[in-house]
């Protein structure tokens, strides 16, 4: 079994951005949408902006995996970061006339 996956976003992420992927119901889709994870690996995933709003999609890089086999609700998700790309997020992601 998979135990533990380390997983970088943009150190530019918002605050919000940061929310959203830490509920528990991102992580639950991180696990039931991934087989498996490969150390290097890129891959986007959307998260939430609220009944009005557009895409907003966060780039992670597989930086670590500890164990072997497929993953599981048992396999623990951990946050780092990587040099920013800027980024934009939060309330904003759904309006033209963001600031």
């Amino acid at each position: 079994m998979l135990t533990r996956v380390i997983l970088s976003h943009s150190e530019e992420l918002s605050n919000w951005g940061r929310f959203q992927i830490d509920q528990k119901h991102f992580r639950a889709w991180l696990v039931r949408s991934h087989a498996s994870f490969t150390e290097g690996e890129r891959f986007e995933e959307f998260v939430d902006t609220g009944c009005c709003g557009g895409a907003h999609y966060i780039e992670f890089v597989v930086v670590s995996v500890e164990g072997s086999g497929p993953v599981t609700s048992e396999t623990e998700i951990e946050y780092t970061e990587h040099p920013g790309c800027d980024l934009d997020g939060g309330w904003g992601t759904q309006h033209e006339a963001r600031p």
